[in-house]
């Protein structure tokens, strides 16, 4: 009976070690940043000005903030583009 549970826990220990790399994989979306001076901030929003361009990114209360984030003051903001909706079209050719 020992053996069969010692196989049980290797077997799971086994699983949950190979699951790892694909949870790795797909939580690691290419990571980006903008540098600017803030345009306006909301609990859900803050804009930065990047040369010409007025970039909103959204942000939430999991959002890390290093400092006292008011408007008027420059800011480095590091961001990942991840997908909220995929809508696949049908091929008109076929």
């Amino acid at each position: 009976m020992r053996s069969a549970s010692c196989r049980w826990l290797l077997f799971g220990l086994i699983a949950a070690i190979l699951s790892v790399p694909v949870v790795l994989f797909a939580a690691s979306a290419k990571k980006y940043q903008v540098t600017g001076p803030v345009l306006e901030l909301t609990d859900g929003v803050i804009m930065v000005q990047k040369g010409e361009e007025k970039w909103e990114i959204g942000r939430d209360a999991n959002t890390k903030v290093t400092g006292e984030l008011k408007v008027g003051g420059k800011v480095t903001i590091e961001y990942r583009m991840v997908a909220t909706s995929i809508e696949v079209k049908a091929d008109k050719g076929r």
